[in-house]
């Protein structure tokens, strides 16, 4: 699919009154595919989420927000977190999803996640646009990613 399909499709599925509230997160792959990640949310994992979201806006200024979903070359893929400059706000609104990736998305990782998983994401939203895109281990480690790699 295309990127205006991949799109629309993703419109499709957030409107979709049978995939509210459900209890994991939603993606879809480069071929429109629903695909289900079953990270089952805890409320560490959210409590990270939010700390991270509240310390970018005190730090950085701009906005960051949470499950955050970006088109990206192998679909539409929903970040943990992600922050945002006013001009990035400016230029795209509430996209949904947001056609480039915001300057910084972040992945937080959960027990169940594979470190293939997380790189493999932190690759897509460089290749989308990020300028880094970060992944937080579940000990508190911070790994940073650039064009340049680590």
């Amino acid at each position: 699919m295309d990127a205006t399909e991949l799109t629309e499709k993703w419109r499709e599925v957030v409107n979709n009154p049978y995939l509210r509230n459900l209890p994991f997160k939603l993606e879809l792959n480069a071929k429109g595919k629903v695909e289900f990640s079953m990270s089952p949310a805890t409320n560490r994992h959210s409590r990270i989420q939010f700390r991270i979201g509240a310390l970018l806006e005190q730090k950085l200024g701009g906005e960051a927000s949470i499950e955050c979903s970006v088109l990206t070359p192998q679909g539409v893929k929903v970040a943990d977190v992600v922050w945002y400059s006013l001009a990035f706000l400016e230029t795209y609104g509430d996209a949904t999803p947001y056609p480039q990736a915001p300057e910084l998305c972040i992945e937080v990782a959960s027990p169940s996640n594979t470190n293939d998983e997380l790189m493999e994401k932190t690759q897509l939203y460089l290749e989308a646009g990020a300028i880094e895109a970060w992944i937080v281990r579940e000990n508190g480690v911070i790994e940073m990613y650039g064009s340049d790699g680590q």
